[in-house]
């Protein structure tokens, strides 16, 4: 039995429906049936405190009082709030090294599907998806906006998007990469979804929702993206369209998730696809940052791939590593067993 939050206050929410980010957190609070307040960010009806980063979605929790004196942005950070907020219908593995494989398979979601969602959207190669989104994206915060604001913005934004495919990776230099991945992970989590509803079992954790978030725009926005998707991974279109709203969705307890021992095949293989492009990924830009380079520089599946370095991204890889050197040593020699030969194993060298 779900035990929920004292406070009959509901969270609130707020970001808009084109953000892959914002998608992932309300389908957070849905499943786990906590009560929230959606809001249009940046709309007459935002009341939320400011956030240090105008990004994403924002998130504030509420008071004894019913105020909500301050608002947080950041998915992955959300998500452990809430744990702690709401209890019952966890989204976290009760066995931590099911766990860290969750944390890895969610940040992939978010930092390099990233990737894949913002190729098909912006690159010049797909043309119809630059003038969709130039067209509906200035109407996500107010259906009534004049034409003619309508227009301009949608160009002002579609021309700025653009000018920053480089800064995120998704140059023609790239697009080898990035899309061969994303066809590869179409192909194999359609086959993981012929045996398995979720990613670690019976019930969805982290790692579901960070690729989730991102499918939202590839399999159900993006023309390019989504005949792909159709074509090699029609179980990924309707899940992500199930996901969207898990709340229905029973679960028993802390029951429900894979055991350390008995993993399925799909899920070694996906450890391998995210060894594959973001492991090398991560690690190159955490050397870049670190050492203060223009330029990061690396092979991913055999082909030069090149980006400016990421801040943000070297932060994650230090929270993969607190992850890492959280556990205990029986369970990190578990992970250590699980990640060897994938490529993964370079996330946690040296931790």
């Amino acid at each position: 039995m779900t035990t929920i939050s004292a406070n009959p206050y509901p969270v609130k929410l707020a970001g808009v429906t084109g953000s892959p980010y914002t998608r992932k957190m309300r389908a957070v609070l849905r499943y786990r049936r906590i009560p929230y307040q959606w809001i249009l960010r940046n709309s007459p009806w935002d009341d939320l405190a400011e956030v240090p980063v105008a990004i994403i979605p924002v998130l504030a929790l509420p008071d004894e009082h019913g105020e909500y004196p301050s608002a947080m942005v950041d998915s992955s950070p959300q998500i452990m709030v809430l744990e702690e907020y709401h209890q019952g219908r966890s989204i976290v593995p009760t066995d931590p090294v099911v766990a860290f494989l969750d944390h890895l398979i969610e940040d992939y979601g978010d930092e390099w599907c990233t990737k894949m969602m913002f190729h098909y959207r912006w690159n010049r190669h797909y043309p119809e998806g630059i003038e969709m989104a130039a067209q509906l994206l200035p109407l996500m915060q107010n259906l009534q906006v004049p034409e003619a604001t309508r227009q301009t913005m949608g160009r002002a934004f579609a021309d700025r998007q653009m000018r920053r495919t480089a800064l995120v990776g998704c140059t023609d230099e790239n697009l080898p990469v990035i899309e061969a991945s994303y066809q590869r992970l179409l192909d194999l989590l359609d086959r993981h979804l012929t045996d398995h509803p979720f990613v670690l079992g019976q019930r969805p954790g982290r790692g579901d929702f960070g690729i989730f978030g991102q499918f939202t725009q590839l399999t159900g926005w993006d023309p390019g993206a989504v005949a792909l998707a159709v074509e090699r991974g029609p179980r990924c279109v309707v899940w992500t369209q199930w996901m969207d709203d898990m709340g229905w969705w029973e679960v028993d307890g802390d029951q429900g998730w894979f055991a350390r021992d008995a993993l399925p095949d799909t899920i070694r293989e996906l450890l391998a696809e995210i060894g594959r492009t973001y492991a090398p990924f991560m690690v190159a830009n955490a050397d870049a940052v670190r050492s203060g380079a223009d330029e990061v520089v690396v092979d991913i599946d055999a082909h030069p791939y090149r980006q400016a370095p990421f801040p943000y991204q070297e932060k994650c890889l230090r929270w993969v590593h607190d992850a890492y050197r959280a556990l205990d040593s029986e369970d990190r020699a578990a992970v250590d067993g699980l990640l060897d030969g994938s490529g993964c194993e370079a996330l946690v060298a040296g931790t």
